[in-house]
């Protein structure tokens, strides 16, 4: 089809709705909806979103997925349109997942997977990563390694995809990993790369601007625009970007 809707998609780490008072507030996840509602975005994905503390969107379709059974977060997609099919990837041994919807758009479909690979939680004042020393390498060895792992198991789930497709979500990783060349490969396209604009910062690591949270797009997609915010609700920041279908 010739239609050239513009479609908005919002990737955005949640930290379990501040559920152990990173922040001191007591509404961080009534703020978060008002910030979903007013931003209305017409695909969202969150990452640490624990299920078990459900954020209602009205106007909103939506599927999500626990990470593993001991984990406190999970993922979730909401859809402004029909979800004509869904799935959870399931990785082994770690408290990460990625999920998919199937999203009926006019007369196409595409692919959405919202995914969350491993962190290295790392403390990351000073101290203790001196206090880390040699050791912080083993760890981050271990951790790139994982992610590399996870990365696979996407790609190979991609490879039967029968639609356009997004990656989106929390690398954890920055766009100069290995992980982050992976996944984008040579079908997608980074919706910060075309649109862009400054460092696009979606998390800060002692001041530190990192780029982590990716909006990575289908080339048959064209990019309209990319936005990072500054909503101090977690510890990531939202992005969002928007796109056409098949122009």
């Amino acid at each position: 089809s010739q239609d050239t809707t513009v479609i908005s998609i919002m990737t955005y780490n949640v930290r379990i709705f501040n559920n152990y008072k990173w922040i001191p507030s007591d509404n961080v996840k009534e703020d978060i909806g008002k910030f979903l509602n007013k931003e209305q975005a017409d695909i969202i994905a969150l990452q640490e979103y624990p299920r078990g503390n459900p954020l209602i969107l009205e106007g909103y379709n939506n599927f999500n997925a626990r990470y593993t059974k001991k984990a406190k977060g999970g993922l979730v997609v909401y859809a402004k349109y029909p979800i004509v099919n869904s799935g959870s990837l399931e990785f082994l041994n770690t408290p990460n997942n990625a999920i998919y919807v199937d999203l009926e758009i006019q007369q196409d479909t595409i692919r959405v997977y919202n995914v969350h690979l491993q962190s290295a939680r790392l403390d990351t004042s000073v101290e203790a990563l001196e206090k880390e020393g040699s050791n912080l390498f083993k760890r981050l060895g271990s951790t790139f390694k994982t992610q590399q792992d996870q990365a696979e198991t996407i790609l190979k789930h991609v490879s039967s995809c029968p639609h356009p497709y997004i990656i989106t979500g929390d690398f954890n990783n920055t766009a100069f990993s290995y992980v982050y060349r992976q996944l984008l490969g040579e079908n997608l396209k980074d919706s910060f790369v075309e649109s862009g604009e400054g460092f696009g910062r979606t998390f800060n690591l002692k001041q530190l601007p990192l780029r982590i949270d990716f909006v990575l797009l289908h080339k048959s997609m064209q990019v309209k625009s990319h936005k990072s915010y500054n909503t101090q609700l977690s510890d990531h920041f939202p992005v969002k970007a928007s796109f056409t279908l098949n122009e």
